[in-house]
């Protein structure tokens, strides 16, 4: 009798104590919930993707462990940029899309950067695309890209069918000049965010006339630089304005070489070859299921092997189809998700913010992949917060964090975010029939939707 009741008093405590661990799950999930809102298929993708960066960057990285003599020096570093990265994150999608505008403020600041950096900035593997100010290395390109989608995003939301021809000088005067001053140093980048730039008009409804008279203009751009690159002679690249034009004459020479080669000379790697052969070799090495992580050979032969040819590695670890398709699909999920946020929200600048930073970071990635399968000659783009990198990584977090605010600010003025204790905005004692005041807010968001952007044309 007395073990029969000793029984029944265990069994009740650990029954409490259950219920008690049970509860502090669910309060732990609601504070894990309370500070990382927003899309949680976002969120996923970017946590898997930290991941892959980490196991990658840990072991693409052994060239620089051996010249540095320090087995943690390089990991530890990547993963303070994205600790660093997940804050930005945080800050960014806790404030409303609507202070976004400001990114015309940004994009200023970016352009007198990118004016100073080939006076005082720092060359690193040959280009000067670095400025160090006060001891912190910042590159300014990644800056500018981020700053100008968001301010073609906002003057594409002001179209009202009087100013469209006026707000459309305005953006292609701002892509132009930026991407002009880009070019200069990073021709790949500046393609890239004119190309981002312009399928963003493209989604804006700008009209389509417009836009052809741009892509003829591009394409009649692009046909002279490459006839230029044919006639210039090579004495003249060697050094000075013109060095990078020897980088652009090369790449575009051996991306088209190979088909006029006999088998031999085909398989035989050259100074000119050297990146893309040893790619070729790390993916044949990879095959369908991977050498395992830290199991690469190609990482030491490899040039940034830990940066603009990372996908190859994870290939070669990873294999086809968990690394380079599993990887592949990851960027392509994120831009199926952007979409469906944006098709949601009620206004069109956060819808234009959102599909300009998916697109910056999927267009991106799928070059960077591009390059290491030789599909497109070598451009130099990282793949994005799976690449080693320091500004690069914290930009990539901001796109992230630009669409994280969007879905929590833009998809039908959500009251459980803006209102933490109400579901329906209004008052509990609403039933008495009094009318809830307006929160500021609200206030706000009233405001916004009477204020209509106008240009003074001097």
């Amino acid at each position: 009798m007395i073990k029969k009741a000793f029984n029944n008093i265990k069994n009740t405590v650990s029954s409490e104590s259950f219920e008690e661990n049970v509860e502090a799950s669910k309060s732990s999930l609601k504070s894990f919930g309370a500070i990382f809102k927003g899309d949680r298929v976002v969120w996923l993708i970017f946590l898997i993707l930290c991941v892959v960066s980490l196991v990658e960057i840990f072991s693409a990285t052994s060239t620089i462990v051996y010249r540095q003599q320090n087995q943690w020096g390089p990991i530890l570093r990547h993963a303070m940029f994205l600790i660093g990265g997940v804050g930005v994150i945080l800050f960014i999608h806790n404030i409303p899309y609507r202070y976004f505008s400001s990114l015309i403020f940004v994009l200023i600041a970016s352009i007198v950067l990118l004016l100073l950096t080939p006076v005082i900035g720092t060359t690193i593997n040959g280009a000067e695309r670095w400025i160090s100010i006060f001891g912190i290395t910042i590159q300014p390109s990644e800056i500018a890209k981020i700053s100008l989608m968001g301010t073609v995003a906002f003057l594409l939301s002001k179209q009202n069918g009087m100013n469209d021809g006026l707000l459309f000088k305005w953006m292609i005067g701002l892509m132009i000049a930026v991407c002009g001053i880009i070019a200069m140093d990073n021709l790949s980048t500046a393609v890239l965010l004119f190309g981002v730039c312009f399928l963003l008009m493209f989604i804006g409804n700008v009209k389509f006339m417009r836009l052809l008279k741009v892509a003829g203009g591009g394409l009649a751009v692009v046909i002279l630089f490459v006839l230029l690159l044919k006639i210039i002679p090579s004495d003249w690249t060697n050094s000075g304005a013109l060095s990078r034009v020897g980088t652009w004459q090369n790449r575009i020479n051996n991306f088209g070489a190979h088909k006029e080669l006999d088998e031999e000379a085909y398989y035989t790697i050259t100074d000119e070859n050297y990146q893309v052969a040893h790619a070729k070799i790390a993916i044949a090495n990879g095959g369908a299921v991977g050498v395992f992580p830290g199991n690469s050979k190609a990482r030491d032969f490899l040039p940034q092997a830990y940066s603009d040819f990372i996908y190859a590695i994870i290939i070669e670890e990873m294999g086809v189809f968990l690394g380079g398709l599993g990887v592949l699909l990851l960027y392509v999920f994120l831009l199926i998700r952007a979409g469906m946020i944006a098709r949601k929200t009620e206004k069109l600048f956060p819808k234009y913010l959102v599909l300009g930073s998916a697109l910056m970071l999927c267009v991106q990635a799928f070059v960077n992949m591009a390059v290491a399968v030789n599909l497109i000659p070598v451009t130099g783009q990282p793949l994005p917060l799976v690449s080693r990198g320091g500004t690069s990584t914290l930009i990539t977090c901001a796109y992230f964090g630009l669409i994280l605010s969007a879905d929590r600010f833009g998809i039908g003025k959500r009251r459980d975010d803006l209102h933490p204790g109400s579901k329906t905005g209004v008052e509990d004692d609403a039933g008495d029939g009094n009318a809830s005041k307006p929160t500021a807010v609200e206030t706000i968001d009233k405001l916004e939707e009477k204020i209509e952007f106008e240009v003074i044309q001097v």
